[in-house]
């Protein structure tokens, strides 16, 4: 294990509570230390959830290692059953119980409770969230729908056939949402509107709001919708193998892998999508395309999250909206392969890390417009002055908006369009209010131009503010006060060439040139002229070094 600060996955069995929490009438008690209850802050105070998660905590402390720590986890799951009475349960250990290796299942199964009680083995030390809320899926899946994997999958597939000759609708299960999910909660409501636009029922959504007993209905839907891979393919899998459901490959991020996703489905389901397609209007369609978002054609974007965001973002941002993918990666090492096919595609080798100063040290290189990212991005994002906005969980509170702000389907377009293209428009109307600040009717006083002359002064009553022209260098007048000589001569300047320091100092009117090249840009600006003048053996950046850098990476 590596000591951080920061994290894109917690340990798997936070990926349990995540199932968990989001199901009805499941129960999970977790054989933990007192210290491991922190995991409910991540569903009360960043999701905003009204409730406690399902969880019950043995809380053993140290004290208790001595003594016999199992039995105060078979108390805990005797208790938590007659508290709660749940359909199922699930027991397991965090990554600290996971030592003194108690065997919650074993305990649990001693007990006789007269629900199901599910296993989980999650290795705390080899995996981690995303993989523990797939396994965790996947296992209570399999345990509850044993008594069906009794029947061949060709008999399950004729008795559907059965159905649907007789007059029954096509039906599929919605698989992969869960709590602190990144906007699952209105991915679904979006891609429920449109499979049922497309004449398909509805069986089952899970993990989200789904209780035991609707798992166990899962096998009599005719196929699988996964929505998040990272979730849902391994019990997609076993699913196809078990019972013959076809599952959906496509993940509807996106105006064109929405359209693609409802070709997937018109041919799973042997229905004609061509009517549904023809109705179809996307405001960000047609926005990417207008007069007004030109001048975003060409914008360097880097991406990095969970891997199925990543692919779906890389996709848009190269074929909806225009941009350049310089760089892209993800931490979800268990689809690392997927991240890196695709990155081919971009002429890219994908970064895949879990280590966000690995991420801010690519950040850096690449100098983007734009990162597409997690929580973790938009604060390295922040410090390193480049826009960003969110597209992939970890997340935090704002990302869990009271708005419907769904990330699939073409309403998911609409709003990502207006998501990524904020902090852009943000970057263009700050340096147009930087360019203008010192114009004389661009301040407090002057009345707005369509009022006239009313409330107004005269301009040259205004006392107009003399604000230091973008930003100053104070340090450098106070180390280098012989660099705001603006006469200084030719052997000066060569003179001030290869000295000790490896840092270009900036003349004034370099400095305020250099103010004038818009924020989001200008880190860019400013890193490729200081290593041309230190490739140049400059020891001063005057204007015309600004220029001749200019010139020489446009090259």
């Amino acid at each position: 294990m590596q000591l951080t600060l920061w994290t894109y996955e917690g340990p798997p069995h936070v990926g349990a509570m995540r199932v968990a929490t989001a199901m009805n009438q499941l129960h999970y008690v977790l054989h933990a230390p007192q210290g491991d209850t922190y995991a409910d802050l991540l569903f009360t105070m960043i999701e905003r959830l009204p409730k406690r998660p399902p969880v019950t905590y043995t809380t053993f402390q140290a004290r208790d290692l001595g003594g016999d720590t199992a039995s105060l986890f078979k108390t805990a799951a005797k208790e938590s059953y007659d508290r709660f009475l749940p359909q199922a349960m699930i027991v397991g250990a965090s990554c600290t119980a996971e030592l003194i290796q108690d065997d919650p299942g074993g305990l649990s199964k001693a007990l006789n409770l007269p629900i199901p009680v599910i296993p989980l083995e999650l290795p705390s030390y080899q995996k981690k969230e995303n993989w523990g809320a797939s396994e965790t899926f996947y296992q209570i899946v399999r345990h509850l729908t044993v008594a069906d994997t009794k029947i061949p999958a060709a008999t399950h597939i004729q008795q559907r056939q059965q159905k649907l000759q007789d007059g029954k609708k096509f039906t599929c299960n919605i698989l992969g949402p869960t709590a602190l999910g990144f906007r699952h909660r209105d991915d679904i409501k979006e891609i429920t509107k449109l499979l049922i636009s497309l004449g398909i029922e509805i069986n089952v959504v899970a993990p989200q709001s789904a209780s035991p007993l609707d798992i166990v209905k899962i096998p009599q839907a005719d196929f699988n919708v996964v929505l998040y891979p990272e979730i849902a393919q391994t019990t997609a899998s076993w699913l196809s193998r078990m019972f013959g459901q076809p599952y959906t490959k496509t993940v509807p991020i996106g105006v064109n892998a929405t359209i693609d996703f409802i070709r997937e489905v018109g041919a799973i389901a042997g229905i004609s999508e061509e009517t549904i397609l023809g109705t179809i209007k996307s405001n960000s369609s047609w926005y990417a395309r207008s007069v007004d978002s030109t001048y975003l054609t060409g914008k360097r974007v880097f991406i990095f999250g969970d891997a199925t965001h990543v692919i779906a973002a890389a996709r848009i941002s190269r074929d909806e909206m225009g941009f350049e993918v310089v760089g892209m990666g993800t931490y979800s090492r268990e689809f690392a392969k997927d991240v890196r096919e695709a990155a081919k595609g971009y002429g890219l080798e994908a970064l895949i890390t879990d280590d966000y100063l690995e991420v801010e040290d690519k950040v850096t290189e690449l100098s983007p417009d734009l990162v597409l990212g997690t929580q973790m991005e938009r604060h390295i994002s922040k410090r390193l002055g480049v826009p960003c906005a969110v597209i992939s969980a970890p997340v935090h509170v704002q990302d869990f908006p009271a708005r419907y702000a769904p990330q699939m389907g073409f309403e998911g377009a609409n709003v990502l369009f207006d998501t990524w293209i904020q902090p852009l428009m943000m970057g263009l109307e700050e340096h147009l209010l930087m360019m203008f600040r010192e114009d004389f009717e661009f301040n407090s006083n002057v009345p707005a131009s369509h009022l006239g002359h009313v409330g107004g002064a005269h301009p040259a009553s205004i006392a107009v503010t003399k604000a230091p022209a973008y930003f100053e260098l104070e340090s450098s007048k106070d180390q280098n006060p012989e660099l705001h000589d603006q006469s200084l001569s030719e052997q000066e300047v060569i003179g001030l060439k290869a000295t000790d320091s490896d840092v270009a100092q900036w003349t004034p009117d370099a400095m305020k040139e250099l103010g004038k090249i818009p924020f989001f840009v200008r880190g860019k600006a400013r890193r490729n002229t200081e290593k041309f003048a230190q490739e140049q053996g400059m020891q001063l950046i005057t204007l015309e070094t600004l220029y001749d850098a200019k010139a020489h990476y446009s090259r």
